[in-house]
């Protein structure tokens, strides 16, 4: 898709940042809409159809830690994983910028902007984009091959029982430490159920405030409360025909259990500010990372609702407890991340298996995932030898291994690429697997 086709939402609390913006950008794109309360990101998202996002990283609420940007960029990609979104930031918050790109943002621009190169942003990730999305295209791969690694006879009981129980309508509760692809398993079982043409909605309803939780999973009416200038449909409808899956359901406080169950058992929402119920045909699968017997012990979760929820519970076993996962697991990640940032690593060595096979992991699935992606971004050989892995509590390593941060090998590696290509920009780029733009903004965020 050219620029000139694309529909742009801009967030910003600033209005003249956001009458600048549209003014410029509404000559070169389809479509441009404005926002200044980023607390309607969900509505517009949801019924925009938009192709870019200008985001923000700070709001009025929280004028410089960037913490509501990150929220948000969050919220974006949940309801929308494949949306661009290019953070707004001054220029003293490059390094926060940064983070965001590594968070799941496309790319960067910096407060006052230069029209042309917001331009020549937006231009490059939209083509960077449709390359991604012609890639995808091409090796999508099979259901069977989703990536929900398998090999060990625990996960082999659980995934047994999975594909026995995906083809029926079920509720299942999945339980697991964070890490573990409690939400994988989730969709896993959705692309193997006979709702699998129709949306697998994802809900963090740990991320949920009480005042937001009828209105994000059940929707509102127009006038229902300030701001609700339009109908908006739940969570729920959105699911219609589909499966809902509400992930962190052991962090809901009970208050707010009751209000779940009635849905459940009714199979009805009502949307705030309304009096009519709305009959809605989903799937519910559930998930937790919490002791929920425990909890209904200590009447801190309703007994009612776990009868609702799990009548299939899995439960998937820690990355410790299943050593037989870790090698086809770190294989996945390495042939996902050498095609994503086109290094040359091609194999892990037996002696790194051994060390990844010894460790803990504490954060599970999710921790071997990025340090493989860490890993492969960082290293210049074909294999991967146990101290290019750098994992935290995995006994002494070599102290010029530890005193190292990710940031700070980033930095390393572009110095010694800038040294062997005696300076050369566009050499070093190419070695770094960096466009030149990107290894400008390294160099000027490590003023190299």
């Amino acid at each position: 898709m050219q620029l000139s086709q694309a529909r742009l939402l801009i967030v910003d609390d600033d209005v003249d940042v956001l009458s600048a913006a549209k003014l410029l950008l509404k000559r070169h794109l389809k479509h441009v809409d404005i926002e200044k309360n980023p607390e309607k990101i969900p509505f517009l998202i949801n019924n925009g159809e938009y192709d870019i996002v200008l985001l923000d990283m700070n709001f009025t609420r929280d004028v410089s830690s960037g913490r509501e940007g990150f929220q948000w960029l969050d919220r974006i990609l949940d309801l929308a994983p494949r949306m661009i979104v290019i953070m707004v930031t001054a220029y003293g918050d490059v390094e926060m910028a940064v983070r965001a790109i590594k968070a799941g943002a496309t790319d960067f621009v910096l407060k006052p902007w230069e029209n042309e190169k917001l331009l020549q942003t937006l231009q490059k990730a939209m083509e960077s984009r449709k390359a991604e999305d012609e890639a995808d295209e091409t090796a999508r791969p099979k259901p069977a091959d989703s990536g929900f690694i398998a090999s060990s006879t625990s996960m082999q009981q659980v995934m047994d029982t999975a594909e026995r129980v995906a083809p029926t309508d079920a509720n299942i509760l999945i339980l697991g430490e964070n890490g573990t692809g409690k939400t994988q398993l989730a969709r896993h079982i959705h692309e193997r159920s006979h709702r699998n043409d129709k949306p697998f909605v994802c809900v963090d309803l740990g991320a949920l405030s009480e005042t937001l939780f009828e209105s994000e999973l059940f929707g509102h009416v127009k006038g229902a409360f300030t701001d609700a200038r339009d109908d908006r449909a739940g969570r729920f409808e959105e699911a219609k025909g589909g499966t809902i899956f509400l992930d962190e359901i052991g962090n809901l406080p009970i208050a707010l259990q009751a209000k779940l169950l009635t849905v459940i058992q009714e199979r009805r929402v009502t949307r705030v500010g309304s009096n009519r119920p709305i009959a809605v045909d989903v799937r519910l699968i559930c998930a937790t990372n919490r002791d929920i017997d425990q909890m209904v012990a200590n009447r801190d979760f309703r007994q009612d609702l776990l009868y609702r929820i799990n009548t299939i519970e899995l439960e998937l076993p820690p990355l410790r407890e299943r050593p037989d996962d870790i090698a086809p697991l770190a294989e996945y990640y390495l042939k996902l991340n050498r095609k994503k940032y086109s290094r040359p690593v091609t194999s892990i060595s037996s002696a790194l298996i051994k060390k990844m096979q010894q460790y803990t992991w504490p954060g599970n699935i999710r921790e071997l995932q990025h340090a493989i992606e860490r890993a492969v971004i960082l290293s210049q050989d074909k294999v991967l030898h146990p101290e290019d892995l750098f994992l935290k509590n995995a006994g002494p390593e070599p102290a010029s291994a530890t005193a190292f941060d990710l940031e700070d090998m980033e930095k390393n590696m572009i110095v010694k690429a800038l040294k062997r290509f005696n300076g050369n920009i566009t050499d070093a780029a190419r070695e770094l697997g960096l466009s030149r733009a990107a290894l400008y903004r390294r160099l000027e965020k490590y003023g190299l």
